[in-house]
C-alpha cells in the first residue's frame, strides 16, 4: 500500500490537466481546427474530411501503441521521463503549427497535428496511471474531476486571451475589446489562429513543471530494455487476463464506444459551427468559453457526484445529456432546429450569434460543456477504483486503447460520410450511434468493475 502524497504534490498532478487542456481547446476544438477546416482547405467539406482523416491517423497510433507503453511504464516504474520525452516531441509540434498559413501543404500541417495528438494522449497514459499511488480510492473521483476542471479552465484561460487580444474581425481589423491584435498579428493571414499551437506549447512548458518538480513518481524498476522485454510479456498476459475480468472487459468495450464519439465531437463539432454558421474566431472563441466555463461547473458539481453517487452515475449521466446535445446539433440548421419542428426567421440582428438558429445551437453547446468533462474524468476515475497501484500502467494503458482502439473509426466515418454526401451534417450524425451503443453496454456493467469469472 502506498501512502498518499502530500498536498504538494497532489496539485502538482492536478497541474497537468491544466497545462494539457489549452492544447485540445484551442488548437483541436475552437481556434486552429476551425480555422483549418473553414480557410486552410479548399471548402469546409474538404477540410472536414481532411481534419477528421488526421484525426483518425493519429486514433490508430495511440490505439496501437499506449497499451505496450503502458506495460513498459509498469516495469521502468518511473512515469516522468516517459512525460518528458513525449512534452518535447508535442511541444516542438505545436510550434510548427505556426507556419500554417494559407495555401500552406495540407499534408504538414496534418502530420505535425497528428504528431502533437500522439505525443499528448501518451503522455496523459503516464500521467494517468500515477493516480492510484497518490489519494486514496474514496479520494479518487473528487481528485480526478477537479483535475479535469482545472483542466478546462486553464484552456478557456487561453481562450480568452486568443480571443480578447489576438482574434480580429476580418470587417474591422480590432478584436472583442476593439484593440489591434497583440504582437502585430494579421488576421488576413490566419496568424491569429497560427498562433494558438505556439502559445499551447509554451503554456504546456510552463505548467508541468510542478509535477516535475512535486509529485511523487514510482520507484525505480528495470532498465529500459529488460522493461521492455518483461513489459510485452505482461502486455500479452494483460490482454489475456483482462477477458477473465469481465466486469473491468465490459467497462472497457463501453468506454471504447463512447470515448469514439467524444473525441470526435470534439475534434470537429467547432469546425461543423463555424462552417454551418459562418463564424469568425471571435465567435468560435467565445462558444467555446461558454463551453468551458460551463464545463468547469459541470466537473465540479461531479466531483460531489462521484463521491456521493459512484463514477458510473455520473458518466450515464453524462453520456445522456451528449446524445440528447448530438441530436439536437444535427437537427439545428441555419434557420431551424429539431429537424424542423422548431422554425426560426434567418434574419440577422447584427452582433455575435445574431441568428435564433445561432442561439438553439449554443443551447445544445451547453449541454455538451456540461457533459465532456465528468465523462472522462470519471470514467477514469472508474477504472482507477477497479485496479491496484501495481497493475495501473498496463491498466491505463489498455484503457487508453480503450478510448482510442476505435478512435479512428468516429472521424473516419464522419469524413466518409460528410465526402460521399458532401453533408457535413449527415457526417456528424454518426455521433449519435457511439453514444447510444456505449450508454447500453456500460447499463450492464458492475461498479467498480473487479468482478472475476470463476
Amino acid at each position: 500500500m502506498h501512502a498518499p502524497a502530500t498536498r504538494r504534490g497532489i496539485w502538482g498532478w492536478m497541474l497537468f490537466d491544466w497545462a494539457a487542456q489549452p492544447f485540445f481547446t484551442v488548437v483541436t476544438t475552437f481556434i486552429f481546427g476551425p480555422y483549418f477546416i473553414s480557410r486552410m482547405a479548399a471548402d469546409p467539406a474538404v477540410g472536414q474530411a481532411a481534419w477528421g482523416y488526421a484525426v483518425a491517423a493519429a486514433g490508430f497510433v495511440i490505439a496501437l501503441l499506449s497499451p505496450v507503453l503502458g506495460s513498459i511504464a509498469d516495469q521502468t516504474g518511473v512515469r516522468k521521463p516517459w512525460i518528458g520525452f513525449f512534452a518535447v516531441i508535442k511541444i516542438v509540434s505545436l510550434s510548427l503549427l505556426w507556419f500554417a498559413a494559407p495555401g500552406s501543404s495540407l499534408f504538414w500541417v496534418l502530420a505535425a497535428f497528428s504528431m502533437a495528438s500522439v505525443a499528448a494522449e501518451f503522455s496523459i497514459v503516464f500521467n494517468d496511471s500515477m493516480m492510484p499511488r497518490l489519494v486514496s480510492k474514496d479520494e479518487i473521483g473528487r481528485i480526478s474531476n477537479i483535475a479535469w476542471g482545472l483542466g478546462y479552465l486553464g484552456g478557456m484561460i487561453v481562450l480568452i486571451f486568443i480571443v480578447a487580444f489576438l482574434a480580429a474581425s476580418p470587417q474591422t481589423g480590432k478584436t472583442l475589446f476593439g484593440l489591434d491584435p497583440l504582437f502585430g498579428l494579421d488576421p488576413a493571414k490566419g496568424e491569429d489562429a497560427r498562433v494558438a499551437g505556439p502559445i499551447s506549447a509554451l503554456w504546456y512548458f510552463v505548467f508541468i513543471l510542478p509535477m516535475f518538480l512535486f509529485t511523487p513518481d514510482g520507484e525505480k524498476g528495470l532498465p529500459l530494455r529488460a522493461a521492455v522485454r518483461r513489459g510485452l510479456s505482461e502486455l500479452k498476459a494483460t490482454l489475456g487476463e483482462v477477458r477473465q475480468r469481465a466486469g473491468i472487459f465490459r467497462f472497457l468495450i463501453a468506454r471504447m464506444i463512447y470515448q469514439d464519439g467524444v473525441n470526435a465531437l470534439l475534434a470537429l463539432g467547432g469546425g461543423f459551427a463555424a462552417a454551418m454558421f459562418g463564424w469568425s474566431i471571435t465567435e468560435i472563441g467565445l462558444f467555446g468559453i461558454i463551453l468551458n466555463v460551463v464545463a468547469i461547473f459541470g466537473c465540479l458539481a461531479a466531483s460531489r457526484m462521484d463521491t456521493l453517487f459512484g463514477s458510473k452515475a455520473v458518466v450515464i449521466l453524462s453520456l445522456v445529456l451528449l446524445f440528447i446535445a448530438t441530436v439536437g446539433i444535427v437537427s439545428t440548421g441555419t434557420d431551424y432546429t429539431l429537424f424542423g419542428a422548431l422554425r426560426f426567421s434567418s434574419e440577422d440582428n447584427g452582433g455575435l450569434f445574431a441568428t435564433s438558429a445561432e442561439k438553439a445551437y449554443l443551447v445544445f453547446g451547453i449541454l455538451i460543456g456540461i457533459a465532456f468533462g465528468p465523462v472522462q474524468a470519471s470514467s477514469r476515475s472508474y477504472l482507477a477504483r477497479s485496479v491496484s497501484a501495481e497493475e495501473a500502467g498496463r491498466y491505463f494503458g489498455i484503457y487508453a486503447l480503450a478510448g482510442r482502439a476505435t478512435s479512428f473509426v468516429a472521424p473516419f466515418l464522419v469524413a466518409s460520410v460528410t465526402a460521399l454526401s458532401g453533408s457535413p451534417r449527415l457526417g456528424m450524425a454518426v455521433l449519435i450511434a457511439f453514444f447510444l451503443a456505449g450508454l447500453a453496454i456500460l447499463a450492464g456493467t458492475p461498479y467498480p468493475a473487479v468482478e472475476r469469472e470463476t
